[in-house]
């Protein structure tokens, strides 16, 4: 059956588990594909450009804000980040399904998109703030300080949770996997995305008639 394809955004704050739920739910399903942001910074070694980032120059990340051509954008430490709406758009119409890792202002922007009626929003929440910084720690890539900031910024992503259509608390990764799948096969069934279906549905009728 024809579909439309979904705008799946995941947000949650550092070391609630998204990236993990992500990767789960790309092997799960793999027709599934994340979108490709672009930048203004330099690549880094090994790098390649539409693969890793859409590599731009600063004058040419601007242009394409002014022209309408970013579904969302942000200034992080001195350098442009931002969603390409064209990729994204052509998926979507061939019926193929984009995961988005962004963070709520980003996640705010898609929404307010000209694409927004095709977006699926999940926030992933830790089952609590000690277990959040502990999860910070374990993954040892980060100092001290660097944790305490994460924290700090944690409060600021988490008070944005009521703005997704769902929640999951990250408490049992295996339990919010399947969550996460649910989610995706029930919002993929919906009436209004299935667009093969009125063709379907008259198809049945005229056999009936005949």
């Amino acid at each position: 059956m024809e579909r439309s394809g979904l705008l799946i955004i995941l947000s949650s704050p550092s070391g609630a588990g998204k990236s993990t739920l992500a990767r789960r739910l790309i092997e799960w399903d793999p027709t599934l594909k994340f979108s490709v942001s672009a930048t203004t910074r330099q690549p880094r070694p090994g790098e390649i450009d539409g693969q890793h980032y859409y590599f731009r120059s600063r004058d040419e990340f601007q242009q394409m804000v002014a022209a309408g051509q970013m579904l969302e954008h942000a200034e992080v430490f001195g350098n442009f980040y931002g969603t390409p709406r064209a990729p994204v758009e052509s998926a979507m119409q061939q019926g193929a399904d984009t995961l988005f890792d962004v963070d709520w202002q980003g996640g705010q922007q898609i929404r307010a998109s000209a694409l927004g009626s095709h977006v699926v929003s999940i926030f992933v929440l830790p089952p609590s703030m000690g277990e959040l910084e502990r999860r910070l720690h374990s993954r040892g890539q980060d100092s001290d300080q660097v944790i305490r900031g994460r924290m700090e910024k944690s409060l600021n992503e988490i008070s944005h949770w009521a703005e997704y259509d769902y929640v999951l608390v990250n408490d049992d990764l295996d339990r919010s996997t399947e969550a996460l799948k649910t989610i995706l096969t029930a919002e993929r069934l919906r009436r209004d995305r299935q667009t093969g279906l009125g063709p379907f549905v008259r198809k049945l009728m005229e056999e009936q008639g005949a």
